[in-house]
């Protein structure tokens, strides 16, 4: 047996109990035959990964055990899910061969952990997470298990962060919140989704998250009071519905808590909508829709409703199928409360997603609702140019949107697209040829801009012409991944048409010298920085390079074997002016007072490094290095806005960067102050808290004032995150002061 291969018998108990957890996890039915394979692939996966441990130290094998776990407790997936989650592993980081996998386990299995299995070529890439994704996404289209696999598996890795460097940590962060979060959205795994943010957060924002989270725990008694008081007078109604039902109440996510904090400017104490309260009602389908507007009917009776927050996704479902009923209403104190009503078929599909849209597949409304999805992902899939950044960014706007617009066709069929999507995004959600030849769209009988953005009603009519055909400028009037790949595409043939003139005109060329025709070619794409000889081309056919010009700065080379190429000519050697004897040499100013970090281990006097201007470090702020391509290192912080995006495409350039002493360097950091305008004093108290009673130097300083309210811009100097808190602290006690925020 696989045990025996471990030695220790504390981490052997260990493991078997994880191993027995999972199996009592599984909810879907299990034949003797998938027992037989997942007990074949546990035993094959403590074999492989017997020598190998986590960074925290224990035995790996119990990572992928937990990966299986999550597949099967928290995503409802099916035993050969589980066993793909057992070995999703073994074939990227041991001896097992695909091949391997496929003669035990056969083709499907072998195919999804192929799937899960990292590219090697890919970290020669650009972007290697990017590569990597893509492959992921390709496999998607065939069997959707691969990525709601690598979720689980992106999960526990987030659940167990804590023994990785920080910079790994950032990297993971980057990339979950990047695009695994919207992903989860996307697939209606909305428990999954909250606790990607929340754990992002842990780790860019520790600070806030652990406030927020003390700031939870202290209120949760009188939370739980609050909503037991809210749901008592609801009880005698429902009961008389007769209908099984069931009331929770749940605080909302850290990280959504933190969004309001942050959007709305306002402290902990001052968000009354801290929970939400779900009403679950267990009717057949056909009864759904009349039971939840009865609930409804039932609680804006005894609470009164704030009408604008209703949202009805009954009636009309969200594109990753999500059904429910909310509303926000006033309850007691004169509390916001938002209450979700919705059925047990509902509220399965909303934790578990596309896992349960299966399950109900027969008796949904919308029961070509994902198929539609992948469709889209195919067609970006189609196109084998698109740079690996470039597919990333595509599919995450047409496919992981979070807010919609509905819209319909001249025959009323409703289409649903990203928020912000434009007419011209409509004419390519049709049919790519429709897209390629729109010559005009009519919005409710007007003809609108191709670019003019798309509201929840409007009915659309797309004019075409035959000689239409896409330009540049398209590329600004489309938002959706599928539009700009299809017309990304259509412009790359375009210019590879061009190109075939200039091709012509530099073989015509070239010809006469007899020199090796593609290697020429590879020269000049070299030497003139173009990215493809597609590129070279259009560069000829259009002007811009003149096949003459580039025959003055290159000439012909003939090496010792006889063959001849074309190679870059050297400059003309040119004599130096001598310097005057009486100038003296200027000595390079000595920079004193410069912070010192530690980049990698390493003092970062020996890199060429800056700080970046989208965030303004300060010394004590938590922090990361990033190379850039052209201008040496740069040090950001870690929940600089920028920093998601850097870090989810280029996370292999990241750098551990931190501070090692105090010095005497100031920092630039910008705050947003808003208040009650009670007259000119408002000015003099501001700049007295700063610099009389801080000492702090003001590098800039506006204000602007309107029916009574103000907001002021300030830009200070400080040596540290203490100083920046001190003077945030000063502003915040000064007399009708309401706001106190950091901006970057």
């Amino acid at each position: 047996m696989a045990e025996v291969l471990i030695e220790n018998n504390e981490e052997r108990q260990l493991i078997q109990g994880a191993y027995r957890d999972l199996l009592r996890s599984i909810k879907s039915d299990v034949y003797e035959e998938d027992r037989v394979n997942i007990r074949a692939a546990y035993e094959l996966a403590v074999q492989a990964h017997a020598a190998q441990r986590r960074k925290s130290g224990e035995p790996y094998i119990l990572h992928p055990i937990a990966v299986a776990k999550i597949c099967a407790d928290e995503i409802g997936l099916g035993p050969t899910a589980i066993i793909c989650a057992l070995l999703h592993d073994v074939v990227e980081d041991t001896e097992v061969t695909l091949e391997d996998i496929r003669e035990q386990f056969g083709a499907r299995i072998a195919k999804i952990v192929d799937g899960l299995t990292k590219l090697d070529s890919a970290y020669n890439a650009e972007s290697p997470q990017a590569e990597n994704f893509r492959k992921v996404l390709s496999t998607l289209v065939d069997d959707v298990r691969v990525v709601l696999i690598k979720m689980a598996d992106r999960l526990h890795n987030m659940r167990t962060l804590g023994a990785m460097p920080r910079h790994k940590q950032l990297k993971i962060a980057a990339e979950t919140s990047y695009v695994y979060a919207p992903l989860a959205h996307r697939l209606g795994l909305y428990n999954i989704k909250t606790e990607y943010l929340d754990l992002c957060m842990k780790i860019t924002d520790p600070d806030d998250y652990r406030e927020i989270a003390r700031k939870l725990a202290e209120t949760k008694r009188s939370r739980e009071a609050y909503i037991s008081a809210f749901i008592e007078p609801l009880r005698q109604k429902l009961n008389d519905l007769d209908v099984p039902y069931e009331i929770v109440g749940r605080a909302k996510s850290i990280y959504s808590i933190w969004n309001k904090i942050k959007n709305k400017n306002v402290p902990f104490e001052e968000i009354y909508d801290l929970f939400a309260v779900r009403i679950i009602v267990d009717v057949p389908i056909e009864q759904e829709r009349l039971i939840c507007w009865q609930i409804y009917s039932i609680v804006t009776d005894v609470h009164t409703p704030i009408p604008e927050r209703l949202k009805d996704w009954i009636t009309t479902p969200k594109s990753n199928g999500y059904e429910s009923l909310h509303t926000t209403v006033i309850g007691p104190q004169g509390r916001f409360v938002e209450v979700q009503i919705r059925s047990v078929r509902m509220d399965e599909i909303a934790e578990r997603g596309f896992a349960a849209h299966w399950k109900y597949k027969g008796v949904s409304r919308n029961p070509d609702l994902y198929e539609r999805w992948l469709d889209s992902v195919r067609e970006i899939l189609e196109d084998p140019q698109t740079d690996a950044v470039e597919f990333l960014g595509d599919f995450k706007s047409n496919n992981l949107f979070n807010e919609e617009v509905f819209v319909y066709t001249p025959k009323g069929d409703m289409r649903i697209l990203p928020k912000g999507a434009t007419a011209l995004d409509f004419a390519f959600g049709i049919h790519s040829d429709v897209g390629y030849h729109c010559q005009a769209v009519r919005v409710n009988n007007r003809i609108v801009p191709m670019g003019y953005e798309l509201r929840n009603g409007d009915q659309l009519e797309v004019i075409t012409n035959k000689k239409q055909h896409p330009t540049e400028d398209w590329l600004k009037m489309v938002t959706t991944g599928k539009a700009r790949a299809k017309i990304r595409s259509a412009m790359k043939e375009e210019r590879r048409r061009q190109g075939e003139v200039g091709r012509e005109a530099l073989e015509r060329k070239l010809k006469p010298l007899k020199v090796d025709y593609e290697e020429s070619v590879e020269q000049l794409v070299k030497y003139y920085d173009t990215t493809s000889h597609v590129d070279l081309y259009f560069a000829i056919a259009t002007g811009e390079l003149n096949v003459n010009d580039i025959l003055k700065t290159h000439q012909v080379d003939v090496y010792n074997d006889g063959s001849r190429h074309l190679v870059e000519r050297p400059e003309e050697p040119v004599e130096a002016e001598r310097a005057p004897e009486d100038v003296p040499k200027r000595r390079r100013q000595k920079i004193t007072d410069k912070p010192r970090l530690l980049i990698n281990g390493e003092p970062a006097e020996r890199f060429d490094y800056s700080f970046a201007s989208c965030c303004n470090p300060v010394q004590g702020d938590a922090i990361f290095a990033y190379l850039t391509a052209n201008a040496g290192l740069k040090i950001h912080r870690s929940n600089c806005p920028n920093a998601t995006n850097l870090i989810a495409h280029y996370g292999y350039r990241v750098m551990k960067a931190e501070w090692v002493s105090t010095t005497n360097s100031t920092f630039v950091v910008n705050l947003k102050i808003t208040g009650i305008d009670d007259g000119p004093g408002v000015i003099e108290r501001l700049t007295h808290s700063i610099s009389t009673n801080l000492g702090l130097n003001i590098r800039s300083f506006s204000i602007e004032g309107n029916e009574g309210y103000f907001t002021g811009q300030i830009s200070l100097l400080v040596k540290n995150t203490d100083q920046l808190y001190m003077a945030i602290q000063g502003l915040k006690n000064l007399d009708n002061i309401s706001t106190v925020t950091r901006v970057d």
